[in-house]
């Protein structure tokens, strides 16, 4: 008996809980949907010729800033789910826009 008054102990509230698992949420939220936008930017970015290197450019730089976006956003995700206020599953967001952008900046690089 003793052993579950003392786990009960250790874990916050209800309402605590689901107040941190909002905003944790919506702040992982907000770094998903720019890493998308980034990524939107990088694969919408097509060179009209050989000409345009700078097209190109712009495409791997949106790349790159969507990469390391989407590396920030899985260490907190990291964060947050360590601190369980979220689950595991908030790990296949990131990981998926990254492969997206991996994939844009090495197969699907916008040639010239």
């Amino acid at each position: 008996m003793n052993e579950t008054r003392n786990v009960a102990q250790q874990r916050p509230g209800g309402d605590s809980r689901r107040v941190g698992t909002v905003v944790c949420a919506l702040f992982l939220m907000v770094g998903n949907l720019a890493t998308g936008y980034l990524a939107m930017l990088a694969y919408a970015a097509q060179p009209r010729g050989p000409w345009d290197s700078e097209t190109a450019a712009h495409s791997g730089i949106a790349a790159g800033l969507a990469l390391a976006l989407a590396f920030v956003t899985a260490l907190l995700t990291w964060v947050f789910v360590k601190a369980e206020w979220l689950r595991r599953v908030w790990f296949a967001i990131p990981a998926l826009l990254a492969l997206s952008v991996l994939l844009r900046l090495t197969l699907l690089s916008p040639e010239l």
